[in-house]
């Protein structure tokens, strides 16, 4: 994934370059500090030229913090990410008169008009700025990490849409209102031996009961839509008796509504679980 960038840096081996091998990165730090970024004087870059030291992680943490890296030491591949795109633009502010006039492969091909085109059709993402912006709304919003900074810039846009606006924090400020129930009336059937967790399982009971009321209304609600759709014009709705539909189990009443056809459906009913 560092190959492009350590490419433009010249550096001996782009395509094999692995910053989990410990010597190899430390190596790598060497090299680029000392070939690209020169951050520090050459004097003062003996503690991180010493690989071999038990202290050098200090050293290299406290390199991280004089380069302004925003990731912690522990973010190889964003810390290495951050370094190779801060060398790059060190490497093209040292060779501006060079570079100024270079065009990519194409781009002399291609069409004008996209220098109008919408701004993030157009997003270098590869920029070190854009890479660490991206990386730091990720943890505040505390949205999983990806390899692809455009992934986690969608999941930012998706949870910003849906938390963040203005309609989905007012909905989630309103309150809901429910009326005070005295669970000593209501009768749990069995007793646990524990009174804290009868008190609980009364609570999940009248919960488990609002449940079943909701679905007793929507399926009453499909009831009148099912007759809607298919009752015959000619039935005799005088012929209907009103009454109570008591049914034992779901399934009795998904095998009751496959049946219903014209004018056998019943007219008035309501149905009870």
């Amino acid at each position: 994934m560092f190959r492009r960038k350590l490419s433009a840096l010249d550096y001996h081996n782009p395509a094999g370059f692995n910053c989990r091998d410990e010597t190899e990165f430390r190596n790598f730090i060497v090299w680029l500090e000392d070939q690209k970024i020169r951050h520090y004087k050459i004097e003062d870059r003996g503690n991180l030229r010493n690989i071999h030291s038990e202290d050098w992680p200090k050293s290299f943490e406290k390199y991280m913090k004089d380069v302004n890296c925003p990731f912690k030491i522990q973010e190889r591949q964003e810390t290495v990410d951050w370094l190779l795109g801060l060398a790059v633009r060190l490497e093209y502010g040292d060779n501006a008169d060079k570079y100024k006039d270079s065009t990519p492969d194409g781009a002399k091909n291609a069409d004008n008009t996209a220098k109008n085109a919408e701004p993030l059709i157009n997003l270098d993402v590869n920029n070190p700025d854009f890479k660490a912006g991206v990386m730091a709304l990720a943890n505040l919003l505390q949205i999983q990490r990806h390899d692809d900074y455009l992934v986690m810039l969608k999941a930012i846009r998706i949870l910003v849409q849906e938390r963040l606006t203005q309609d989905a924090v007012a909905k989630a400020s309103q309150s809901k209102e429910g009326l005070p129930v005295a669970l000593e009336k209501h009768i749990l059937g069995f007793d646990t031996g524990d009174a804290v967790i009868n008190e609980a399982a009364q609570i999940l009971r009248l919960l488990h009961i609002e449940e079943l009321r909701e679905l007793q209304t929507k399926i009453n609600e499909a009831i009148v839509a099912v007759q809607a759709i298919i009752a015959d014009p000619k039935t005799d709705h005088r012929l209907g008796k009103c009454g109570v539909l008591s049914l034992p189990n779901s399934s009795g009443f998904l095998a009751w509504l496959c049946t219903l056809q014209g004018p056998r459906i019943p007219v008035g009913f309501v149905l009870t679980l």
